[in-house]
């Protein structure tokens, strides 16, 4: 239990490889990957999660080994919430810079297709806001957070 088979700086290797390949794979995933996880797509997490954990511990079962690799885990994490607070470079390129889907009724195709957006998970935003149509929209932004926001225009 308290036993183990590989060196404890081998743990940290391995956490801080996994985490960044992790973060490196959800970003290029895009926003809606995060924002609301399908039934497909938390199957997707379990499942990595699963492929990913003989890397993160080299077969070690050990408790001191889990409780190493998940220090490491929780440290780059709040390392990296902190350097993205304190660097704008660092915000945006680890948590990504909103994007307009839809301004003046116009529909930005090409964001949709970059960001995996389907035209129905538009439709359903923009109804979700009271718009029946894009043409009613002044904006419609997808957020870092993966949620899309709308705002309407005004009217006369």
């Amino acid at each position: 239990m308290f036993n183990l088979s590989i060196p404890w700086w081998e743990f940290l290797v391995r956490a801080v490889v996994v985490y960044g390949f992790l973060l490196l794979i959800l970003r290029i995933g895009g926003k809606r990957q995060l924002g609301q996880l399908s039934p497909f797509d938390f199957v997707l997490v379990l499942v990595v999660s699963n492929a990913l954990q003989n890397s993160m511990n080299g077969g070690d079962n050990s408790l001191v080994g889990g409780m190493i690799s998940a220090a490491v885990l929780v440290a780059l994490n709040a390392g990296l919430a902190w350097y993205s607070r304190k660097s704008r470079r660092a915000e945006h390129l680890l948590e990504g810079v909103p994007r307009v889907l839809v301004h003046n009724g116009k529909v930005f195709e090409s964001v949709l297709r970059h960001e995996n957006i389907t035209r129905t998970e538009l439709e359903a935003a923009l109804r979700g806001a009271g718009a029946l149509e894009a043409s009613q929209v002044h904006v419609a932004m997808l957020e870092v957070t993966g949620q899309i926001t709308v705002h309407l225009r005004v009217r006369a």
